[in-house]
């Protein structure tokens, strides 16, 4: 009887302790707030600058910029300008010109506490103004059967007036290298709306569209930036973490 005492107490004894250990232990939930930017972000595409260094066919910048309306939502445009010349063994066509492209950026990827990186997909309105102009191209004498000569007319023919509609897609990604500073690269995927064109004559090439195929409606494009952001205001961001304490 006396041994059924002791084991009934150690029992008890065990289960109180163990009682108390889980009241001990408690979710507390701490309120963490941080600051967001909400501001202007501006910059250039690295790329095209360099293009213009290497290749002497072509010239060329664009001047980058967006503005965050909401925790996910930007307003983002692009406007530049270039001059690109086509060779090939059929001809030599040179375009200019000017281009402006608006819309939003839609970033998905979810920041931890302060930070501003980006994964987005972005949706662009494009319009282009631009002239080509033909300085020169190649006939064939067919007539000949035995040799076929070739003769090259240096015509340099300008077109101008002629413009370019366009709408594209963007997938991207924004970095932040230090403190207000980003880096970010994306590609593009083009489709074409309208077009004017030379009677006879088919744009070769559009500032901001790139290269047309075969007449084709689609284009595609990439583009490496690097942004500074003004910050103008701040929001707060509210993160709640649950933590165990005894």
């Amino acid at each position: 009887m006396y041994a059924f005492y002791i084991k009934s107490s150690i029992l008890l004894l065990l289960f109180s302790t163990m009682a108390i250990a889980q009241e001990e232990k408690k979710t507390v939930k701490d309120t963490l707030i941080y600051k967001q930017k909400y501001g202007l972000r501006i910059g250039a595409d690295i790329s095209k600058l360099a293009r213009t260094f290497f290749d002497d066919n072509y010239s060329g910048f664009e001047v980058m910029g967006d503005y965050r309306l909401t925790k996910r939502i930007y307003i983002a445009g692009e406007i530049g300008n270039e001059e690109y010349t086509l060779e090939n063994e059929v001809l030599n066509n040179t375009t200019k010109g000017s281009y402006f492209k608006g819309g939003i950026d839609l970033n998905f990827y979810k920041n931890w506490l302060d930070m501003e990186n980006m994964i987005y997909i972005g949706f662009r309105g494009g319009a282009s103004t631009f002239s080509q102009t033909l300085n020169s191209y190649n006939i064939y004498n067919v007539n000949n059967q035995y040799w076929n000569q070739q003769f090259t007319v240096e015509e340099g023919t300008e077109f101008s007036g002629l413009t370019a509609i366009w709408a594209e897609i963007i997938i991207g990604i924004k970095a932040e290298l230090f403190n207000n500073f980003y880096a970010g690269i994306n590609a593009q995927l083009k489709g074409l709306i309208t077009e004017t064109a030379p009677n006879d004559y088919e744009n070769l090439y559009i500032p901001g569209f790139n290269r047309t195929y075969d007449s084709g409606r689609f284009g595609a494009g990439f583009g490496f930036n690097l942004s500074y952001l003004v910050p103008i205001f701040k929001k707060d961001k509210v993160v709640i973490q649950e933590t165990e304490k005894e």
